[in-house]
């Protein structure tokens, strides 16, 4: 292995170790179930795979260089963790007013009969793993740092005598496997909150912490610029 190589991925590591919103995200979804965990996990991947196939192709020079394009995706993605908090707010406030209706995380753990159950104790458990995918992916998709990244610090490790284009691939590919490997540990420890948050009272500051949190993100991503 190269030094460049093991250069960058010890620049990949200290970026997945300082926190953001996808980390969050991912131990939000973890704590409420370890599948929405995976699912979010994979989903934020996926959103870095829009960043790396778009720096690929030369896109994100046209997004990071258009002050109107960059700004859309900033302010996209400050509104996006905007909302996360404010729903995990409201949640929080209803459940404690005990308006609040049960959870499909929560429906999913009815016992089912069968090896895989009817279908309407099935879907739950789709429903959970479509909303922790689409929260990751969303969340790094509209992340413009993570565009930052792929055009500003990944190239910084490409061989000029090659394929620039096949080198960012290689690269970006190898970013997500160490995330999805690093994730994949986090949803295994972040799934122990969960006997904690069946407390009501405990839950209940949860949501209401990783709510703020979401809501101060987003207006920390539209405020700097």
């Amino acid at each position: 292995m190269s030094a460049d190589l093991i250069g960058f991925l010890g620049v990949v590591l200290v970026a997945y170790l300082v926190p953001g919103p996808d980390f969050l995200v991912v131990v939000r979804s973890a704590a409420e179930h370890p599948s929405k965990g995976r699912a979010a996990a994979l989903g934020a991947q996926a959103g870095l795979c829009v960043h790396m196939l778009a720096a690929a192709a030369g896109l994100s020079v046209v997004a990071t260089r258009s002050p109107v394009v960059y700004d859309a995706i900033r302010l996209s993605g400050a509104a996006y963790l905007v909302y996360l908090g404010v729903r995990a707010v409201l949640a929080a406030r209803a459940r404690r007013s005990g308006t609040g209706t049960a959870s499909p995380e929560a429906e999913a753990e009815a016992p089912a009969a069968g090896p895989a159950g009817p279908p309407a104790l099935r879907a739950p458990a789709r429903t959970r793993w479509r909303t922790g995918f689409t929260e990751g992916f969303l969340t790094n998709m509209l992340n413009p740092k993570a565009a930052l990244f792929f055009l500003s610090v990944l190239p910084q490790f490409v061989d000029g005598g090659g394929s620039m284009a096949a080198q960012i691939f290689f690269l970006g590919i190898l970013d997500v496997v160490v995330g999805v490997v690093y994730w994949f540990a986090l949803v295994t420890v972040a799934a122990r909150l969960r006997a904690l948050l069946a407390r009501p009272a405990i839950r209940h500051r949860w949501e209401l912490t990783t709510g703020w949190l979401f809501i101060a993100m987003g207006i920390g991503v539209a405020t700097v610029a």
